[in-house]
């Protein structure tokens, strides 16, 4: 089978890789669509990102989707033919953070397409993926690509849990990357009253309008534009900052209200924090690492209808095209999710 492998940074494959065959509680999956992510951006670009570095070929790739084509023995809950979401969280399930409930801070995590341990863990985009019976959500009513999606919004889901309270609230998101207009959705979805997303790109803006934004902000053209929530002690109850960007996240802060929440999901390094406004305004700061329940939540949200990401996939190439769809995803003035055709 075909794999895209990524070498060292701009080295990137399509190599042949062995079929696996499922075991005991296992799914084999033609794969049919995946996400290319930012952190698979990080590899193609950079060859890793901070100190997390590349030391050996891998396999990128984990927002995926596919059809169940062979049954470890055992499975009991999937059929053949079935379109299942892929959730790249594989924790352990017996050290102290899975016993606490805390799986997505699992000491032994097994997440597709990871460089932190060595040897890496290799990714999903392959043309024949085999995944535990319990990483698969049926996508019954979805098509592939949304099914794919299933990850990146699962990240927003956690982030919105993490949140808390949203009906009613006034919600500021900084950075409107994929990460960005799916944090739009979920928040809504979650009984926001009001959202506002600021970004430097207008193309990347015009799709946070798409997916619901009631105004977008380009801090670019118009770097003062969030002084008009600062008036009094701010406007907001809820930032999303998404872009890991510290000019963003300092910009925001005289526009969030006392008491506000931030959620930090944007990984861009070590940032400097306006500690002391924060702490006059007594603001919570609050970090969103990945998901693990939340991926079938996020599946429901899209067959319900309560969630629509598809105007969010701007691109659909296929696997033999894969260089190519990396160049298009880091093209902020084009692309939003490039997505890969393995079927």
């Amino acid at each position: 089978m075909r794999a895209i492998v990524i070498h060292q940074a701009k080295d990137l494959r399509i190599e042949e890789r062995p079929v696996e065959v499922p075991a005991a509680g296992e799914v084999a999956i033609k794969l049919a669509a995946g996400g290319i992510c930012g952190s698979d951006l990080h590899y193609y670009n950079h060859g890793g990102f901070g100190v997390v570095r590349l030391k050996e070929p891998m396999i990128l790739g984990h927002e995926v989707a596919g059809h169940v084509v062979g049954l470890g023995e055992g499975v009991r809950h999937l059929r053949i033919g079935d379109l299942v979401a892929v959730s790249p969280s594989r924790p352990c399930g017996h050290c102290e953070y899975c016993g606490l409930g805390l799986r997505n801070h699992c000491e032994n995590m097994r997440f597709y397409g990871s460089a932190m341990p060595f040897p890496h863990i290799q990714g999903a985009f392959r043309e024949n993926l085999v995944a535990l019976e319990c990483q698969c959500v049926k996508a019954d009513g979805l098509d592939a690509g949304q099914a794919a999606m299933a990850e990146p919004l699962s990240v927003c889901l956690h982030a919105t849990r993490r949140a808390g309270e949203m009906l009613g609230k006034k919600v500021l998101v900084t950075g409107s990357g994929p990460i960005g207009c799916l944090c739009v959705l979920a928040a809504r979805a979650a009984g926001a009253a009001e959202i506002v997303v600021t970004d430097l790109s207008d193309a990347a803006l015009g799709f946070a309008r798409k997916v619901g934004a009631d105004r977008v902000i380009n801090t670019r053209t118009h770097p003062e534009a969030l002084a008009a929530y600062a008036v009094g002690k701010g406007y907001f109850d809820v930032l999303y900052e998404c872009s890991g960007a510290a000019p963003a996240l300092a910009g925001a802060i005289p526009a969030m209200r006392p008491r506000s929440v931030i959620m930090q999901l944007g990984l861009g390094g070590d940032m400097t924090l306006p500690v002391q406004a924060m702490t006059a305004k007594e603001i919570d700061l609050r970090g969103s690492f990945r998901f693990h329940e939340e991926f079938a939540i996020a599946v429901k949200l899209m067959q319900s209808g309560a969630i629509d990401v598809r105007p969010l996939i701007s691109h659909t190439l296929n696997l033999s095209e894969a260089v190519a769809a990396f160049d298009l995803a880091g093209d902020r003035s084009q692309a939003m999710k490039v997505q890969l055709a393995f079927a």
